[in-house]
Formats: C-alpha cells, sequence, structure tokens
C-alpha cells in the first residue's frame, strides 16, 4: 500500500521527463502534496507561489496560454474556497489546460478539523463548464488518472487523499474520462462508491455476501463525465442503488448519479455522505465511522432498500 499523495507525486515527476511544458505551482504546501518532488528534479519549471491561491491560478492560466502544461496544487478545502473566483472566469469560462490537484480531500486531514476538510469540493468542480473531475481510490489509479489529466486538453480536477489506501488494481487496469469500472457483479443492489469508500463499499459487499445479498460494486472514478451506461445498466438490473463518498451528499457523486437516474429508469437510492454539516477533527477511521461512512453504513441503507432481504442483524 501506498499514500495517495506519494503515489501523485511520484507520476508528476515522471511525466515531468517525458513532457517539457509540464509546470507545477504549490500553495506552499509542496511536502504535504508532494508535489515537491517534481521541484526536486525541476527546479526551472516549478514554482512556490505562497498561500495565494487565487494568484496561483491567475499565473496557471498566463502559463498555459503560452503553451504550458500547469498543475497547480493545495488542499482540496483552499482550493475551491480560496481560489473560486480564479477557477470559474480564468480556467473554466476561457477552456485552458490546467490541472487542479486537491490534496488532503474529504476527512483526510482528520486532526485538522473542518477548516481542512473538503466535503464541498466535488459539487463545486462538477458544476463548473469544461471541468473534468476524477477521484482516486488507490496508487494505481492516481498514478494512471494523474497521466491522463496531462493529455486532455482542457481543465482537469485530480481529487487526491492523504490516506494510505488499499490497493484495487493491477497495473494493466485503464482508465478514462466518462468511464466507472465494476469491480463486484450482483443482482440485488447496486453500491456506486468512489475515493476511499471503495474499500468500504468492498467490505460491505463481502459481508453481504455472507447474508445472501448480491452486490454490484462500481468504482465511480470519473465524476464528471460520469459513466450514464453503467448507471442505467444498474438502474434496470438491481433493485436498488446506494451511492457512497466522502463528500457532502448535496451536490456530489450521489447527485450526479440521482440526475442520471431520474431522467431515465427510476429506481430506490440511497445517498450516503457527509450530511449537511462541519465535520470535526479526531482519528481518520473514527471520523468515517461518526458519519456514516461506513461498510456498517452501507448494511443498513441495503435492509431500507431491500427489505425482503432484510432479516440479517448487524453490530
Amino acid at each position: 500500500m501506498k499514500a495517495i499523495r506519494e503515489a501523485y507525486g511520484e507520476t508528476l515527476a515522471k511525466l515531468g521527463i517525458e513532457n517539457k511544458n509540464i509546470v507545477v505551482l504549490d500553495a506552499d504546501v509542496s511536502g504535504s502534496t508532494k508535489s515537491g518532488m517534481f521541484g526536486g528534479q525541476f527546479p526551472e519549471r516549478f514554482y512556490n507561489m505562497g498561500v495565494c491561491e487565487a494568484n496561483m491560478i491567475g499565473a496557471a492560466s498566463g502559463l498555459s496560454s503560452v503553451g504550458k502544461v500547469p498543475f497547480v496544487n493545495t488542499f482540496a478545502v483552499f482550493m475551491i474556497n480560496r481560489g473560486a473566483d480564479a477557477i470559474r472566469n480564468s480556467i473554466c469560462y476561457p477552456n485552458l489546460n490546467v490541472k487542479f490537484a486537491g490534496a488532503y480531500s474529504g476527512m483526510s486531514d482528520s486532526y485538522d478539523g473542518a477548516t481542512h476538510h473538503s466535503i464541498e469540493d466535488i459539487s463545486f468542480m462538477r458544476t463548473m463548464p469544461n471541468m473534468t473531475v476524477f477521484s482516486v481510490c488507490d496508487e494505481v489509479q492516481t498514478s494512471k488518472l494523474t497521466k491522463e489529466a496531462s493529455e486532455i486538453n482542457g481543465p482537469v480536477y485530480l481529487r487526491l487523499s492523504r490516506a494510505v489506501m488499499p490497493k484495487v488494481y493491477d497495473e494493466d487496469q485503464s482508465f478514462r474520462a466518462g468511464g466507472s469500472v465494476t469491480l463486484k457483479e450482483g443482482r440485488d443492489v447496486t453500491v456506486m462508491a468512489t475515493g476511499y469508500m471503495v474499500h468500504k463499499a468492498l467490505e460491505a459487499a463481502k459481508e453481504l455476501e455472507g447474508y445472501g445479498v448480491s452486490v454490484r460494486v462500481v468504482d465511480m472514478y470519473s465524476i464528471k463525465p460520469i459513466d450514464k451506461g453503467v448507471i442505467i445498466r444498474a438502474a434496470k438490473e438491481t433493485k436498488g442503488i446506494i451511492t457512497l463518498e466522502e463528500h457532502s451528499i448535496i451536490g456530489g457523486l450521489g447527485s450526479a448519479v440521482s440526475e442520471v437516474v431520474t431522467q431515465n429508469t427510476l429506481v430506490p437510492m440511497k445517498i450516503l455522505g457527509i450530511k449537511d454539516t462541519f465535520t470535526e477533527t479526531g482519528d481518520y477511521e473514527q471520523l468515517l465511522k461518526k458519519y456514516d461512512l461506513s461498510a456498517e453504513a452501507v448494511l443498513e441503507a441495503v435492509k431500507e432498500l431491500i427489505p425482503e432481504k432484510s432479516n440479517f442483524k448487524t453490530a
């Protein structure tokens, strides 16, 4: 297992060898985001902009306009809250080729509390015209989607975590904008998860199999564009859909999936995520459990969605 930020930093440094037009900007947190790995190899293409997120994004727009491929790095919460105007008007409106790496997303910066937890970044980024949004769940996916982002001509948001995540994918797995991966087939219910919650979904599916509940697990790594086909098939082929995300239930993966469902084939849904609240400081796994981002929460949601199979007990 490898921390997501380590996998990102290593990949960014490798891409710097392959593409001389890649430049990297950081808001004085390069040791945390691991963009400093790129800076160590290519100091002439690395810019520490200080704690000036909006200015950093403005500089990236200028670099992009002369043919560079800027990767902009800071914590996800500061990216969108301090850089919102620049993201919208300086990057997305002119559709510039800038990549945003939002580190420490969700509650992965657990002990720093509400000011550092990013629970609204998917919602903001996916509403921006021209923006592609990726959310990663392991080191292989991080590396592959960082490279994919560098090859897309336009704004891309990479949602990255601080956490060490179990490996899900082999090196030969491919990923693309608008794609998803069905990690497990099932006929009773579909769990669509993204980021660190993919692991929780797989845990829940394994436990539910023991109760005779057949669970389909889908990794929705591309939030925008989203894989409409896999959502429609799940709505037609299973009895309900549960979405699971380390993000607010307002505007995130659950909202994106429900938008597809309501316009195509209706099916009962449960959206599991952080309720309309700010989050607290504490141990990461304990925080996930507190805010119902756990395998147990998925089990309870299954009980409500398919009551005919709800005769199992959970702790």
